[in-house]
């Protein structure tokens, strides 16, 4: 045990000794950089907070007519909202899927009646499968380009249930790259799904499409083009793609107008699923239409019923190589993707995003007022706190609205790019305040061998009584925020602020105890230093519409003393004096009003 303390105390003793060796050496890394901030901010004063709102307007600016880096940022965000919200809503039910799954290919494979592709025989059955069951409209994400050589028959009667639907049936088509615009032969006026977007059209371009080889199936086809973010992750589906005056509709918005639904003319031109990890929409096996038994389903579960529904038909097989990456799933089957994009279409569950540009407004509104309230001189507690609430409600109202209302505000990005400049604002006030409390690591330290006399100004404010408390305490507070932006922005006093801290049990007692020290040769320098910095102080603080003498007055009392005379006393060193130097200022009764010309250096103090 006698080891054991002493193996402690060594310890001790050597974390001792190597923190003090690092924060000396330390101090003299701070030094190198913060003392030339220290001179940088006695030139700019409060200027700085201006020039860099300007800078940070002027990026966003720049950010919005080139890359939006800002708004690209928002992407993966997110992904991690939509991922941890606390609730995701469930499907209406209204749009389900048909999916071509491993089962149903197996099971017609297993019966020898081959595997994938199906027969256009085996298409045109489950399309009537579900004209059977009451469907009310087919989104067919399956691209038909040529006609089977070994079935014409099926072929045939594809595109017939496709004239039979007379519109019910949509089916997939292929947008080409607008580099084999130039050679097509087919212009929108002609192509299926074009609708014009400015009326009346004042061109015809042409358009470079795969469509099916039926003609009924051509005239009943959409998009079933998606486009990914720069990330590569698909999140808004496109319901249109623009040429010239014209616009061809996608899959899942025609599939919706073909239910009869009512669509927004001209519609959107993406639209951003309430993407589900949990929730899927509701799903039925091709095999289990076209044979009418429970092939894939569990014996156990009902069939899912049809009428007056809407269906998405695709394969959702994983060698078939349709899988898609999404905010919630990175393998998400393509008919999934478009059947998702139809369920926000019909049953309104789409994401709205506010535009683009209210997030650069929202960044720019919150720099000015970040860059206002540090430039007034706002105590830094207090906007400590004012940032982290705001912060926090728009976090809270970003997390509901998408999880309970289906709106994402996207704010996240704009928060980082201020809270990077509330950071620089917060450095630079630490900067101001560092000088005017005269810590070392912003200007020399004090030698009393070099400044021998300490002229101490204790300072005030007493508000008007006719005022009633709210009042008193707005004032005092707008006292002690005036004479902290005069202190930071530099002047010859050294201020001892913060004696009782504020929210102490203290604090009502000691609200304004503030004390301020100037240093001189002589005692008439630090009496003529402090002379000038009163004098200043007081048109600083009338030199407002709001005037801090219409509702108070600031009481002074001053004492001096030489701290070091040269003479070596042990009893009555520099620190004893300096303590007695406090003392005196803090006790002395008699107080001068603050005025235009602080005369009262050179008379004799007279009680109030």
């Amino acid at each position: 045990m006698r080891i054991f303390r002493r193996l402690l105390a060594w310890v001790d003793a050597a974390m001792a000794k190597s923190a003090i060796l690092f924060m000396d050496n330390w101090s003299r890394v701070e030094r190198a950089y913060r003392r030339p901030f220290s001179r940088l901010s006695f030139r700019l004063k409060f200027a700085y907070y201006p020039l860099l709102a300007c800078a940070a307007l002027g990026w966003l600016a720049w950010d919005w007519t080139h890359t939006r880096s800002l708004d690209a940022a928002e992407d993966a965000i997110f992904d991690k909202v939509v991922r941890w919200r606390p609730w995701e809503p469930a499907p209406s039910g209204r749009v389900i899927v048909v999916e071509i799954d491993e089962c149903s290919i197996d099971h017609f494979r297993s019966r020898g009646e081959g595997g994938w592709p199906w027969s256009r025989q085996r298409h045109a059955d489950l399309l009537d499968a579900l004209d059977r069951g009451g469907i009310a409209a087919v989104g067919y994400d399956v691209l038909f380009v040529d006609p089977s050589p070994d079935d014409p028959q099926g072929d045939a009667m594809l595109d017939a249930m496709a004239e039979g639907g007379a519109g019910r049936f949509v089916f997939a088509s292929d947008r080409l790259h607008r580099d084999y615009d130039e050679a097509a032969l087919l212009r929108m006026i002609d192509a299926p799904s074009a609708f014009a977007v400015v009326r009346p059209p004042r061109d015809n371009p042409q358009v470079a499409m795969q469509l099916p080889y039926g003609k009924n199936m051509r005239r009943y086809s959409a998009l079933a083009n998606v486009t990914r973010n720069q990330d590569g992750v698909l999140r808004d589906i496109p319901l249109r793609e623009d040429v010239g005056d014209w616009a061809l509709a996608s899959l899942p918005l025609q599939t919706a107008i073909a239910a009869r639904k009512r669509i927004a003319q001209p519609p959107a031109a993406t639209v951003r699923p309430n993407w589900r990890r949990d929730s899927r929409l509701p799903h039925v096996s091709a095999a289990d239409l076209l044979t009418g038994e429970a092939i894939c389903r569990e014996k156990d579960r009902p069939a899912l019923p049809l009428r007056g529904r809407i269906a998405m038909v695709g394969y959702t097989a994983s060698g078939l190589n349709d899988a898609k990456p999404t905010p919630v799933d990175p393998i998400m089957p393509g008919v999934d993707v478009l059947a998702e994009a139809t369920e926000a279409l019909v049953a309104g569950s789409a994401i709205r995003m506010p535009p683009t540009w209210l997030k650069y407004l929202l960044a720019g509104v919150l720099v000015v007022l970040t860059a206002f309230a540090f430039w007034r001189g706002e105590p830094h507690e207090d906007v400590d706190s004012v940032f982290v609430a705001t912060n926090l409600l728009l976090l809270l109202i970003a997390f509901v609205g998408l999880s309970f209302f289906g709106a994402f505000f996207d704010i996240f990005a704009s928060l980082g790019f201020v809270s990077l400049n509330f950071g620089l604002c917060r450095l630079y006030a630490g900067v101001q305040r560092g000088r005017a409390v005269g810590n070392a690591d912003y200007l020399p330290e004090y030698d009393a061998g070099d400044y021998p006399w300490l002229a101490m100004a204790r300072l005030r404010f007493v508000p008007d009584p006719r005022l009633d408390g709210r009042a008193a305490k707005r004032r005092r507070r707008e006292y002690r925020r005036r004479l902290r932006r005069f202190l930071y922005a530099g002047c010859d006093a050294v201020m001892i602020e913060g004696v009782v801290e504020r929210k102490s049990w203290l604090h009502d007692i000691l609200d304004d105890l503030m004390l301020l020290v100037w240093k001189g040769r002589d005692r008439a320098q630090a009496f003529a230093l402090a002379q000038r910095d009163l004098d200043a102080l007081y048109r600083h603080f009338n030199e407002q519409d709001e005037r801090l003498d219409d509702d108070g007055s600031v009481l002074i009392c001053v004492v001096a003393a030489e701290i070091d005379d040269g003479r070596d006393d042990s009893q009555r060193g520099e620190r004893m004096r300096l303590r007695e130097l406090l003392g005196q200022d803090l006790n002395e009764p008699l107080e001068w009003p603050l005025s235009a010309s602080n005369t009262f250096f050179k008379t004799e103090p007279q009680p109030r």
